[in-house]
């Protein structure tokens, strides 16, 4: 590597530099996130010694575009991830903090980090990331939707849940509109406008649904064999990794999923507390996996029961649990990988 240059990209602005072997600043720039701007940028770059090394940080958001553009014009580019910016720039806190000293910052951990992961174009992941979120956005919807629904109801039909049991399936929806069918109030008005939302949102969740398990088909996961994780589980599982050659390690991806314990003892008390970081989402899934196996399958019952006889809560034996289905579905993501390399 003769040089490394760091891009911090945002929705407007680019944000290069670039530094030598050492670290030291050689120059930097500012273009449009554009593709006026990505051309001026390349030109640039092109001007600069070859064996160099392009980082960008959020190549994956605002700066994917970016990224694709020069990796479709022979550049090295690197991914560089923000946190280990924020550790560079850290360490020199007496340049404050600007678009163009993060650019440094990405720079230097490029010259230094010899294994940054180039960025990968998921495909097939990819859109069942987009399709899996829009479908939670949906599903949120359909509950707010079903909240307020439930309170007219409770006004205009008290008691209505003797008639009407829950207002998740399309029947009964179909039930609540019956029983608003002769009310010509203003309340009643908007309960079935609401409800004949939460009608069309269920035709478009279970269409989605029906797309997502069609993509999941088609990237061979064995995801699903793991007892506990559907079809939407699998599919929150593989958008939050992505690409799990980036992940070197069990340990790396308990915390990455926000399963790695954490210390919290205190005096001769040794217990460890639930990591709040992490992917959010991947830990969700995590969760709802081991609940579902401490419920149905004797063996994660018995490694519950386990942990608690050793003195540890109902919620800190999950913990425990959620830890090994951790090592269990990176195990499977990495062999999953490895087939559909060798084939």
């Amino acid at each position: 590597m003769s040089v490394a240059i760091g891009v911090d990209s945002h929705k407007q602005t680019l944000a290069a530099a670039v530094v030598d072997q050492v670290g030291k600043e050689l120059g930097s720039r500012v273009f449009p996130n554009d593709p006026k701007g990505h051309r001026r940028a390349l030109k640039w770059i092109a001007s600069l010694p070859s064996g160099r090394v392009v980082g960008i940080e959020c190549a994956g958001t605002y700066g994917a575009a970016f990224a694709w553009f020069l990796m479709e014009r022979g550049e090295d580019v690197r991914e560089v991830p923000a946190h280990q910016t924020f550790r560079e720039r850290h360490r020199r806190r007496s340049a404050g903090k600007s678009d163009p000293v993060d650019a440094i910052a990405i720079a230097r951990v490029v010259a230094r980090e010899d294994h940054l992961p180039a960025p990968k174009q998921l495909g097939l992941v990819s859109d069942i990331r987009l399709l899996n979120d829009h479908r939670e956005q949906l599903v949120r919807t359909r509950t707010q939707l079903a909240n307020r629904c439930h309170r007219d109801l409770v006004i205009l039909r008290p008691g209505y849940q003797t008639q009407v049991r829950s207002l998740r399936s399309k029947h009964h929806v179909r039930g609540a509109l019956d029983l608003l069918a002769e009310d010509n109030s203003i309340r009643s008005e908007l309960a079935r406008a609401r409800l004949e939302q939460m009608l069309t949102l269920n035709d478009e969740i279970y269409a989605v649904g029906k797309r997502i398990e069609a993509l999941l088909k088609k990237t061979h996961t064995t995801l699903t064999q793991i007892d506990g994780v559907g079809t939407f589980v699998a599919a929150t599982i593989l958008g939050a990794v992505g690409d799990v050659a980036r992940i070197r390690s069990r340990a790396a991806f308990a915390s990455f999923a926000g399963t790695a314990p954490l210390e919290a003892s205190s005096g001769m008390r040794k217990r460890h507390r639930m990591n709040r970081g992490g992917n959010r989402q991947l830990n969700r899934a995590l969760h709802v996996v081991a609940k579902s196996q401490s419920r149905r399958l004797p063996q994660a019952r018995a490694f519950v029961g386990r942990k608690m006889e050793e003195g540890r809560s109902y919620k800190e034996a999950l913990r425990c649990l959620q830890r090994h289905l951790t090592n269990v579905v990176y195990k499977t993501l990495v062999e999953d990988a490895q087939r559909q390399q060798a084939a």
